[in-house]
């Protein structure tokens, strides 16, 4: 994109750099609602059956029973703190850092269970009682692409509208 330039009332002209235009800051709101209220949701969901969460986890057959285990039980937890962390806009470019590594990590995890045609339930949002296709993996991984770009987003840009960091740091 290229450079904006506007008149000022003194008569010389101002120009914007399109990273620096005014609607980035709400691109970061929209990208910061989006990651935070899916991590939220998909955390509460877990957190509601943590059993069906480890049985989730161990499906994927990448951590040993024991550590599959202790992540299936802290997961739910770390993406409702990232969620809710998200969502009011604090500490947004070290969040997204860590729920970018979150979103690569699962988008390995059911990358992995494809490649070895492995059908699990990959409770990305619970076990929500639907029997599991391989066809459900491409369109998780768009999910969590697409997820993947939000965080990249905040990353780069993360001061944005209606946040906390804004308020405090300006």
């Amino acid at each position: 994109m290229a450079d904006q330039t506007q008149s000022v009332s003194s008569g010389a002209t101002l120009t914007t750099k399109w990273h620096q235009h005014p609607a980035m800051e709400w691109i970061g709101v929209a990208a910061r609602l989006i990651l935070g209220v899916t991590y939220l949701v998909a955390g509460v969901l877990k957190a509601r059956d943590l059993e069906s969460t480890r049985m989730d986890t161990r499906a994927f057959r990448i951590l040993s029973y024991d550590l599959a285990n202790i992540w299936g039980t802290f997961m739910p937890f770390l993406e409702i703190i990232l969620g809710l962390l998200l969502i009011v806009g604090l500490m947004t470019r070290m969040t997204a850092i860590l729920g970018g590594l979150l979103m690569i990590a699962f988008i390995i995890g059911i990358s992995s269970v494809w490649a070895r045609g492995i059908v699990i339930q990959c409770g990305c949002f619970g076990s929500n009682g639907k029997l599991p296709t391989m066809a459900a993996y491409k369109w998780d991984i768009l999910r969590d692409v697409g997820l993947l770009l939000c965080a990249a987003w905040l990353v780069i840009w993360p001061r944005t509208k209606l946040s906390v960091d804004r308020a405090l740091w300006g």
